[in-house]
C-alpha cells in the first residue's frame, strides 16, 4: 500500500486509535486497518463478531479492546 493509499484511509477513517483506522461500512460493519502494517485488517459485525481477518489472535484481542473502549466516539458522530 502506498503512502497516498494510507493517507486516503486515514482521511476517510471515522476514528483512529493507536495506529488502527476504524471505518463503518455501508452495511454497518466495522472495517479496521493497521496503518503501520496495512496487510493486517479486520471486519467486525455490529455485534463485535469477527467476520474476516488477517490478524493473529493477540492483535485481534488488542483491536477488539480498542473498539469496545472507543466505539462510543464513533457512535456519537453518527447520532
Amino acid at each position: 500500500m502506498s503512502h497516498k493509499d494510507i493517507y486516503n484511509v486515514c482521511s476517510n477513517a471515522d476514528m483512529i486509535v493507536c495506529g488502527y483506522a476504524f471505518k463503518r461500512t455501508d452495511d454497518l460493519n466495522i472495517s479496521v486497518l493497521q496503518l503501520q502494517t496495512p496487510n493486517h485488517a479486520l471486519i467486525l459485525s455490529p455485534n463485535n463478531e469477527i467476520l474476516e481477518t488477517s490478524m493473529d489472535d493477540v492483535e485481534l484481542e488488542i483491536v477488539k479492546d480498542y473498539w469496545i473502549k472507543n466505539k462510543k466516539h464513533m457512535e456519537e458522530s453518527y447520532a
